[in-house]
């Protein structure tokens, strides 16, 4: 996995991830497992990446996937604390599959305005039986991966 920063961009994160933060919601591998599609990049993943993420490459904090290329499909479940930015890229990149919480926020009316199409998983947990203290919901882009959600719950198909 290379590292490297895109010259003359800021860095979202001043220094490398070291321990655990209150955004490390990863999510379970019965995920992946059900939605049984593999992506070319995981744009938010930890340091060494998840293990049951079927993604090609991943960028973890230290590499600031903000400032980073995307391409392919990608997986992304941002740091919850300030997703903003990661799902106005997600929308501008529009192909992929995003886990992220329901928010009273603008990026929130992007995201559900504009994606394929929309998955309620109903009550759901991460990795460990961490359960978050808002819901969520899968966001797609692309027919295969709007497909792939519909194996987690109801999907609203966006026109």
């Amino acid at each position: 996995m290379e590292h490297s920063v895109t010259a003359g961009q800021p860095r979202l994160f001043a220094t490398p991830q070291e321990q655990l933060t209150s955004d490390d919601y990863y999510t379970p591998a019965w995920v992946f497992e059900r939605m049984g599609i593999e992506f070319d990049l995981d744009v938010c993943a930890p340091p060494g990446g998840i293990p049951w993420i079927p993604a090609a490459r991943y960028f973890t904090q230290e590499d600031d996937g903000l400032v980073q290329p995307w391409e392919g499909r990608v997986w992304m479940n941002p740091p919850y604390s300030n997703a903003t930015p990661w799902v106005e890229r997600f929308v501008e990149h529009g192909d992929g599959v995003c886990l992220v919480p329901h928010a009273r926020a603008q990026w929130h009316t992007r995201l559900w305005e504009s994606a394929d199409g929309l998955a309620d998983p109903g009550r759901f947990y991460f990795a460990g039986d961490r359960e978050m203290f808002m819901p969520v919901f899968f966001a797609a882009f692309g027919d295969e991966c709007v497909e792939a959600i519909s194996r987690l719950g109801v999907v609203r198909r966006i026109a």
